[in-house]
């Protein structure tokens, strides 16, 4: 049975072994990638952002007490780092925004080769940012509310009810956009 990523970070911060570190990077170093993708809005800051976070929980267990999986753990560092990158973005340029509709920046053209797959990341763009991340932790990346609640830094019912919200915003959205909801 493979380890946990639990017992492989434990194990990196006693041994300093990086081959443990380097499995927790090739399990969640994409699925973090997207998620801060769709906060900041520019590939080349999120994959910073990604190694920021990784090179935060390197560092040690500052907050990591095992309450959460180590990947919820992870995410809220990522998001963390990502709302301060936000910040500091905001107050120099609006670079982030721009990058998003830069055709050759686009994620979905990069990573969705199905027009479906596209179509449907189309719509989840055009969402309140809370709302699209809310579905890219839950159905995309597969968390449970709780584990979203954790990284989102709200509780089960909130989850529950922002969920709800967003799906329908999404079918909203795509209903705009001339596709029937039922096909998704």
């Amino acid at each position: 049975m493979p380890e946990t990523d639990e017992q492989l970070y434990r194990r990196f911060l006693a041994d300093g072994d990086s081959r443990d570190l380097r499995v927790l990077l090739e399990r969640h170093g994409e699925a973090l990638t997207l998620f801060l993708y769709g906060m900041v809005r520019n590939m080349e800051d999120a994959e910073d952002l990604m190694l920021d976070a990784f090179a935060e929980a390197a560092a040690g267990p500052t907050a990591f007490s095992g309450r959460s999986s180590f990947r919820t753990w992870l995410f809220s560092i990522g998001k963390n780092k990502a709302r301060a990158h936000l910040r500091k973005q905001r107050s120099v340029t609006r670079r982030a925004e721009q990058a998003w509709e830069d055709p050759a920046e686009s994620l979905e053209l990069a990573l969705l080769k199905k027009e479906r797959d596209r179509q449907l990341y189309q719509a989840l763009r055009q969402l309140r940012d809370e709302y699209r991340q809310v579905l890219l932790l839950l159905y995309f990346e597969g968390m449970t509310p709780e584990e979203a609640g954790h990284v989102l830094g709200k509780g089960r019912k909130q989850i529950y009810n922002l969920a709800q919200r967003s799906r329908q915003a999404l079918r909203t959205e795509l209903e705009r956009m001339g596709f029937d909801h039922a096909q998704y």
